[in-house]
């Protein structure tokens, strides 16, 4: 009997290992108590409902613990304080064209929907890889 469970648990390693997500790791805990208690009891049945029981069990309380810790973290730059500044521009923008603008004192590449005129001034409204993402300050 106990050569079911190792075969079990192996064969939720290869999947755990081959997704990533974090499906199956409590089933593999789960699998390892069964195979340690398949020395000391005989009935498939109740090893197998240990198994079931034991595993959701396990994920119902470590899941949310364990996908937190592992969350990603955005690392927020220091680009990204200028979003909402006001600048003025350098070198034309057109929706063909990237331009440039002054926010913050530094030039930065910026692009637009619209077409905006140097000495224009513009507002921050997202980032776009290097790029500023304006729009025409002026009303």
């Amino acid at each position: 009997m106990w050569i079911l469970w190792l075969i079990v648990i192996v064969l939720l390693v290869f999947l755990e290992v081959s997704t990533i997500n974090l499906v199956c790791v409590w089933f593999i805990l789960s699998g390892l108590v069964s195979l340690i208690l398949s020395f000391f009891i005989e009935s498939f049945y109740i090893l197998f409902a240990v198994f079931v029981l034991l595993g959701l069990i396990l994920m119902v309380l470590t899941r949310p613990i364990l996908v937190k810790k592992l969350a990603r973290k955005n690392v927020k730059t220091n680009s990204d304080r200028v979003l909402g500044m006001e600048g003025v521009v350098t070198e034309e923008i057109n929706k063909l064209k990237i331009g440039e603008v002054k926010v913050d004192g530094k030039r930065w590449s910026a692009i637009s929907d619209e077409k905006i005129e140097v000495g224009t001034t513009i507002i921050v409204e997202s980032i776009d890889g290097v790029k500023l993402v304006v729009r025409n300050g002026e009303v």
